[in-house]
């Protein structure tokens, strides 16, 4: 199948990776980022730093809708007994796990978009700027049928019951949910790859399911072999206007062929533009190289999911099955400051989805991606200029550039998002709840902003805004995380 027939193609890829890792993509933090002691690799980078609205008028990121870094602290707070390497812990992920009732599109865009403006809870010289985006849902009905194509990594690494037996725990659990009309593919990897199933009915789920239990680890790695096969079944098999998805599970250790993160992302970038879509799961401790997952999930419009117990298995094919169909790809954000009454800004977390300036209206740069009825949250700390009002003037514009799943052209479109001058107890508790976690988050990286932030002062706060909690993962973050992180924490007096 050519390319330009492959826009709009969905294959579901869940990755599990922990290979050797290849080197770093992104500025590098002072400071040792940790997971060595563990056998796990992560990505270094470096806290944003507040910047000048005088020299840098203008703020452009990638939208990044990964939750995966928030699961992976939980295991590192619950299983492993300690704060997370400060590498796993990125701050956008640990808000984006969270749903939010944000407000559904009403324009006919895909996506909707709103903000809110409020004093900041640890610093009183400065405001926090949120702007929340949701991804249309699409009703059972809506959903396109479906070519899926599943990656299992059946390797010797990937024995361990947190591992293989979980993701067969959860390819069950995903082959319920599908259509009739859906087709699914098995590939396994091993030495080599494998076809366990061929392109299958939706109506056939018991043979699929039989497949699925048949699934048995041993031997090395040749990851790539099976990448490339699932991407060559995914195009034998494409649905025109359909969605196609690889999902591939696997712990990364591809000791077999290209195993660098450079190689690997590589080979993922140049399938992107056929329309390929990529979920990415990580699975199991020990090997996890979870710098190379993000990178390959990042670099191939996909997403990044970490799957540490059976609850979280439930959330990712159950609960949030919706998110495996996208609405919105290369979803760009850009910020213009007024220096007449916004002095400095820093956008917390994204440090590995900056953009430059040019690249917002470049429909050849990549962004990420947002699936049905997801909610992508991205929030800014700024220093308003010495007596400048906030409250009635322009202080900022929000611009946002998307692709549709099948396009290739991006629109855009703008927002306003005023102060009214609330201070952060008068805010709504989607913004309370954001703020909160982000103030954990820069306690756990003992960020240099935090001011004189403490453990119970997140959990004070954190008491007020989990009246929406239809899974329960706020109480849980409350009840459990929180004091557990501040227990580990010997910063925290």
């Amino acid at each position: 199948m050519k390319r330009n027939q492959l826009s709009g193609s969905l294959i579901l890829l869940v990755l599990c990776i922990s290979c050797e890792y290849g080197g770093g993509l992104y500025p590098t933090s002072e400071g040792d980022i940790g997971g060595e002691e563990f056998g796990e690799n992560y990505n270094e980078f470096s806290e944003n730093p507040f910047q000048s609205t005088e020299a840098e008028p203008i703020s452009t990121f990638s939208i990044d809708a990964d939750g995966a870094s928030y699961s992976n602290t939980r295991r590192f707070l619950t299983r492993e007994n300690s704060l997370p390497p400060r590498g796993a812990l990125r701050t956008e992920e640990v808000i984006n796990f969270f749903p939010l009732d944000y407000p559904e599109p009403t324009d006919g865009r895909p996506v909707s978009v709103h903000g809110e403006v409020s004093g900041c809870p640890w610093n009183e010289e400065t405001r926090i700027v949120r702007v929340g985006i949701k991804g249309r849902t699409l009703s059972r009905n809506a959903m396109p049928s479906a070519n899926w194509v599943l990656l299992a990594d059946v390797s010797g690494s990937m024995s361990d019951p947190d591992k293989l037996g979980l993701l067969q725990e959860g390819f069950h659990a995903f082959v319920d949910e599908m259509k009739n009309t859906d087709r699914l593919a098995i590939v396994t990897y091993a030495g080599s790859d494998k076809v366990a199933l061929k392109s299958t009915s939706g109506r056939e789920k018991d043979k699929i399911h039989r497949a699925i239990d048949r699934l048995s680890s041993g031997g090395s790695t040749a990851g790539a072999d099976g990448i490339l096969t699932a991407y060559e079944i995914a195009e034998e098999n494409f649905i025109f206007g359909g969605n196609n998805r690889i999902i591939i599970g696997t712990d990364g250790d591809f000791n077999v062929g290209p195993s660098s993160q450079e190689e690997l992302v590589d080979l993922i970038e140049e399938n992107r533009d056929r329309g390929i879509f990529l979920t990415v799961l990580g699975y199991g401790t020990g090997n996890l190289n979870e710098g190379m997952m993000e990178q390959l999930a990042n670099n191939g419009n996909g997403n990044f999911e970490y799957i540490d117990s059976e609850e979280q298995s439930d959330k990712v094919f159950r609960h949030e099955f919706g998110k495996f169909y996208t609405v919105a790809k290369d979803v760009k954000v850009q910020v213009e400051w007024n220096p007449d009454v916004v002095e400095e800004y820093r956008l917390i977390g994204y440090e590995n989805r900056l953009l430059e300036t040019d690249d917002f209206e470049d429909d050849t740069k990549d962004a990420g991606e947002i699936g049905s009825g997801q909610n992508v949250t991205a929030l800014y700390e700024i220093k308003p200029k010495p007596g400048a009002q906030l409250r009635g003037q322009r202080a900022f514009t929000f611009r946002f550039r998307y692709k549709h799943p099948d396009w290739d052209q991006s629109q855009e479109f703008s927002v306003d998002i005023a102060d009214e001058g609330q201070t952060f107890e008068e805010a709504t508790e989607n913004h309370r709840f954001v703020t909160t976690l982000t103030a954990w988050a820069m306690l756990m990286w003992d960020s240099e902003y935090k001011e004189g932030l403490k453990y119970q002062e997140v959990m004070d706060w954190g008491a007020h805004c989990i009246s929406y909690d239809p899974q329960g993962y706020r109480q849980e973050w409350l009840n459990d995380l929180v004091p557990q992180s501040q227990q580990l924490d010997n910063t925290d007096p």
